[in-house]
């Protein structure tokens, strides 16, 4: 088959497309770990050091090749000068904006992940919803 040929039935029966992947929590972690080093422009041996882990693990964590504890990540935080709640907070916020539409069954529709958060948190803030509402703008969930 010529390549002309195979170029039209390429085109005419084209592969579907691989589903969008949600991202992985220690990709997304070890991108932002990486991306606060670097803007810092601090070497991954200092950080290391400050954070008194191993340079080879904390590499391999920005790599995503290996899931860090809780203690050691809040341990890489404060090394970057970060709480382990800001931390989070920019892991959440990169997940959000790779993570993949998901589709709304009530309406057929495909809503992001950030909207379909707020829509959780109201829900939970509703009397007998999942969760209880403070009165301050703040949603506490049930245990």
């Amino acid at each position: 088959m010529s390549s002309d040929a195979a170029d039209q039935v390429r085109t005419l029966h084209p592969r579907p497309a691989a589903p969008a992947r949600e991202p992985l929590w220690r990709d997304v972690v070890g991108d932002v770990l990486r991306r606060e080093r670097r803007a810092q422009e601090r070497t991954l041996q200092h950080v290391a050091d400050q954070a008194r882990i191993s340079m080879p693990y904390l590499s391999e964590i920005e790599r995503g090749r290996k899931e860090a504890s809780s203690e050691v990540l809040a341990a890489a935080a404060r090394a970057l000068g970060l709480t382990l709640a800001e931390l989070l907070a920019l892991v959440h916020r990169e997940i959000v904006r790779l993570a993949p539409p998901l589709p709304d069954e009530r309406r057929g529709t495909v809503t992001s992940l950030a909207s379909r958060t707020s829509v959780t948190a109201l829900r939970a803030a509703r009397p007998g919803g999942s969760g209880r509402a403070t009165g301050h703008g703040e949603v506490r969930l049930a245990a």
